[in-house]
């Protein structure tokens, strides 16, 4: 979502660096843009909502004659962008609760067949970054929800948490976190749990600071924020959702549409250029087979080789842009 950077997007701040510093600040905005080149007439479509500051770019490219499909799995955030964009929305601009991983069916319930522009931006908003009731972030105190969609059924954070056995803990932390003291803080919860169950923030947050050694911790992001996108990653089941989604996504380019996705963490980062470089294959046998028989051709172009990366100017302004990464490609004529 277009606002907030960050490794973990619910807290990727420098220590002691306030929310303040990022908000309403679409990262990568200026080279998103520049490489999609949306313009008049087109039709756009914004993957990941947010606080509209993707979508807002978009309309203003596409222009009087062009539409735009802002989609979002936050009900809040469908609900603030009618008010922001109040003369607009019904008609050049469509807003729709769902997840990415369905925008090819989301669009095709609006009467879209084929876009010319389409974007998702991983990142976490603001909006639920700033909402201590959504459990994102542990620089306020609040419930362990952690859900983009609270009104879905689904496990929250507390209930993984005081629910998982210690090794899937374990798992869950070292796979989804890349942290290396994942089985002390699978250890430390458990414990935890058997004194009082693992409610809030605070709580995680706490625990997180009392397990890693003060001389291990992290210089540029808080200790705990690890812990937290893991969790954050397993109770809205991000990866599999933006596998499903950049599927998705190519399918609904049309010949000579772009794709830019901005990711935040390897993780993510991994998934979408390995998904974009096998969809720019024109074969994917095994290297020593002397001739191919996959059939498979590639349905895109790699517009960036290596990831766009904020530049001096954009880290100046928002320091917590640095672990962005933007990667885009075109829809190539089938074959």
């Amino acid at each position: 979502m277009p606002i907030v950077a960050g490794m973990d997007r619910s807290a990727d701040a420098t220590p002691g660096e306030p929310p303040e510093a990022s908000l309403h600040r679409p990262v990568l905005l200026t080279p998103l843009i520049q490489n999609l080149q949306p313009r008049e007439g087109q039709v756009a479509i914004d993957g990941t909502l947010g606080g509209g500051g993707v979508t807002a770019a978009l309309l203003d490219r596409v222009g009087a004659t062009g539409r735009v499909l802002a989609i979002d799995r936050d009900p809040t955030a469908i609900a603030r962008a009618r008010l922001r964009f109040a003369g607009t929305a019904g008609e050049r601009l469509i807003l729709a609760q769902g997840d990415f991983a369905e925008i090819d069916h989301i669009a095709a319930g609006q009467g879209i067949v084929a876009a010319d522009s389409l974007c998702l931006d991983l990142g976490t908003s603001s909006l639920q970054l700033d909402d201590p009731a959504r459990g994102f972030s542990f620089r306020q105190d609040g419930p362990l929800d952690m859900r983009m969609d609270q009104t879905a059924s689904g496990e929250t954070a507390a209930t993984l948490l005081n629910s998982w056995d210690e090794a899937d803990l374990t798992a869950l932390i070292r796979t989804y976190g890349e942290e290396r003291f994942a089985t002390a803080i699978a250890r430390a919860v458990v414990r935890e749990r058997r004194r009082r169950p693992m409610a809030t923030t605070q709580q995680l947050r706490e625990l997180v600071e009392q397990t890693i050694p003060r001389r291990f911790w992290p210089k540029r992001i808080h200790p705990a924020t690890r812990t937290f996108q893991a969790l954050r990653i397993e109770v809205n089941h991000e990866l599999e959702s933006l596998r499903h989604g950049l599927q998705a996504a190519i399918s609904l380019l049309r010949p000579g549409g772009r794709l830019g996705v901005i990711s935040f963490h390897s993780l993510e980062d991994s998934l979408v250029k390995n998904a974009l470089h096998v969809a720019a294959q024109n074969c994917l046998c095994p290297p020593q087979q002397p001739f191919c028989t996959c059939a498979h051709r590639a349905s895109l172009l790699l517009f960036t080789r290596r990831a766009i990366r904020p530049d001096a100017e954009e880290l100046a302004v928002n320091p917590r842009s640095r672990s962005a990464r933007l990667r885009v490609a075109e829809k190539l004529e089938p074959r």
